[in-house]
């Protein structure tokens, strides 16, 4: 589908299908809502056992109620590291 002629495709709150779209390496952006919310419980976004990512932010913006919409894209995967607080490079 990605490859025929049209617009981009979405998906909006499926989280079990946008985790599987993740690791079958089809996903190109990533585009999060978040609500200034603490809810304690629920569906994970990003199982436990879920399929790791790189991103970079591309762009982001608040709205006047706080909500944050956060554009990512995929970089493949993660790099890792160690952070020590108060350390300088």
């Amino acid at each position: 589908m990605k490859r025929q002629p049209g617009r981009e495709l979405q998906i909006h709150g499926s989280a079990r299908l946008g985790a599987s779209l993740l690791a079958a390496g089809l996903v190109d952006e990533l585009r999060l809502m978040i609500a200034p919310v603490v809810v304690g419980g629920g569906r994970r976004l990003f199982p436990e056992n879920g399929a790791p990512a790189g991103l970079q932010l591309l762009r982001n913006e608040t709205t006047p109620g706080g909500v944050t919409a956060q554009v990512y894209e995929l970089t493949g995967p993660p790099m890792s590291g160690t952070y020590e607080a108060g350390a300088r490079s």
